[in-house]
Formats: structure tokens, sequence, C-alpha cells
């Protein structure tokens, strides 16, 4: 998604002076049904997120290319008495039981995510095509990804991103991850277009896909 990293910090920065945010709802939603196991979470902004889930004892690596954003994750998961180191690289990640945060400041165009490495991947209002591939294949047989972001119908309504190329087509984001099978879907446009993703990817044969 292309805009400036100083233009992010200064949104973080600024939206930090709110109220704390609530998780999205695609995953306090499907919580009780994730498998255990290292998590991932791609463009995790503030944090609420990865707070989330390392409040219930999870571990997760948490990335994004906003500074300021990364700093404000830390300062609050140190207020809630969580674990939480920085790392340079996405390879010096923990995968243990234990719960915890791991903050890498990455630039998600160039990152290369390791293979079968993680239980669960959260991906949250950022759309980056290019980084489905690596998505599945860094996806333990029988993780779940969880993804939602716009749709085109956010146009109808203010805020969120205007640029074609950030947004969804009707219908994408259910055909977007072919290797993965689909466990839950819903596209809504309620005062905004969202489009909500949960796929399980399957231990061994490809799964039978929709229209197939």
């Amino acid at each position: 998604m292309s805009s400036s990293q100083s233009e992010w910090d200064e949104k973080h920065s600024l939206a930090a002076k709110e109220a704390a945010e609530t998780p999205a709802g695609i995953l306090s939603e499907l919580w009780p049904l994730l498998p255990a196991g290292a998590a991932l979470d791609l463009a995790c902004g503030r944090g609420r997120n990865a707070l989330f889930l390392a409040e219930r004892g999870r571990h997760v690596t948490a990335v994004d290319w906003s500074a300021a954003a990364l700093d404000i994750l830390e300062r609050h998961a140190q207020a809630m008495k969580i674990s939480v180191r920085r790392i340079q690289r996405i390879e010096e990640a923990k995968h243990s039981t234990r719960a915890g945060i791991d903050l890498l400041h990455a630039d998600l165009e160039t990152i290369e995510l390791p293979a079968d490495r993680y239980a669960l991947i959260l991906c949250v209002r950022y759309l980056q095509r290019s980084l489905f591939p690596q998505i599945c294949r860094a996806m333990r047989p029988g993780g779940v990804l969880l993804f939602e972001t716009y749709t085109r119908a956010q146009l109808d309504f203010s805020g969120g991103p205007r640029d074609p190329a950030h947004l969804l087509h009707n219908g994408e984001l259910r055909k977007a991850f072919p290797e993965l099978e689909v466990v839950f879907y819903r596209e809504l446009r309620a005062e905004q277009g969202i489009a909500s993703l949960a796929a399980r990817k399957p231990h061994g044969e490809r799964p039978r896909q929709y229209g197939d």
C-alpha cells in the first residue's frame, strides 16, 4: 500500500491519544475456533490484535513499517505486563508456546516470510496482493488465516482508502487464496465496505474450491 512512512507515523501518533482500540471483529468472533501456536500480525498498526492474542496466551510476531505504531504497541504491552522485544529480522522471532510479542519494523513490500511457520496469520485493514502467495506458504498445515479489509464499496462512505488499487473487488477476497479452505466469509456494506475471510490450510491434498 503506497503511502509515506511519515504520514502513517503521524496518523498513529495522533490516534494514540484516543481511547484504546478493540480487536477486529473477525478475531474476537472466531477466537474460540482458532488453532494454538505462533501467530503473525501483518501491518499490525498500534497492536490491537497482537495485544488481544498475547493477553490470551499466544506468542505473536507483529510487523509494521510505522515506527510510531510499534512504539505505541510496545508501551501498551509493557503497561499490560506482556513480554515484548524488538527484532531486526523476521527469522529472529521466537516460536515458543509462551505468551509475548516480537516487534519487527519492516517494509511489507520487500519482506520474505518464512515457510510453514505460523498457526495463525492476521492481515487487517491492509491490502498488498503480492503478499498472498507468501501468506499461504508461511502457514502451517491446519493453520488459519484471518483477513479483513476494505472493498470498493467503501468509496460510497467517508474514511478509509480512496485509491481503488487498495480496495477489494466484489467477491475478490473469497477467491484470493485458492490453496486454502474457506471456513468463513462475508462482505458488509453498512457505514463501510468491508470483506472478511477465515481460511484454513489443509493437511495434505488441495481442498475442493467453490465452483469446481
